[in-house]
């Protein structure tokens, strides 16, 4: 088990792609969750949710990955909504000058952003992230694996 981050970032290698995108193919497991990292000791619980095989507008031609706001044991003394800026990567394994990027701000009257009722909150990201046939070239893809990176700025937030 890899170790939980508390500085906004999160680091995910996925090995085994091949089977797992065929497993996302086949129904058995659709999508992927990472390990929980938060902003701070104190601070926001996250994670990040890929579809290997795609899903909604990008089912069967692109991965899909998305960033979610988890319940933490800390929410009741952060602010609310999450408004802090995500970039969602996919990391170039050959010369490490190529990573895919998207950079987002949270839309605030999203639910996705909202205080988590529940274990976690619906998920927000990229259906159209990156499309198998630019993620299946050894850029982005060597032995198998493949490596994703969140990072939430956490510029200005107020840590306990």
């Amino acid at each position: 088990m890899e170790t939980a981050s508390y500085n906004g970032v999160l680091m995910w290698k996925i090995r085994d792609y091949s089977r797992r995108k065929q497993d996302a193919k086949s129904g058995r497991t659709i999508s992927l969750y990472s390990q929980p990292f938060y902003t701070g000791r104190f601070g926001y619980k996250m994670c990040a949710r890929v579809y290997l095989n795609g899903d909604g507008v990008g089912k069967g031609t692109h991965l899909s990955l998305f960033f979610v706001v988890q319940r933490g044991e800390y929410d009741a003394l952060l602010p609310w909504p999450f408004k802090q800026k995500v970039s969602l990567m996919l990391l170039d394994q050959d010369n490490g000058t190529r990573h895919l990027v998207d950079s987002f701000r949270p839309d605030i009257t999203s639910s996705s952003f909202k205080r988590p009722t529940s274990e976690m909150n619906v998920a927000s990201g990229c259906p159209l992230f990156v499309s198998h046939s630019v993620l299946e070239t050894p850029t982005f893809l060597q032995e198998d694996t493949i490596y994703i990176k969140v990072v939430v700025d956490i510029e200005g937030l107020r840590q306990h």
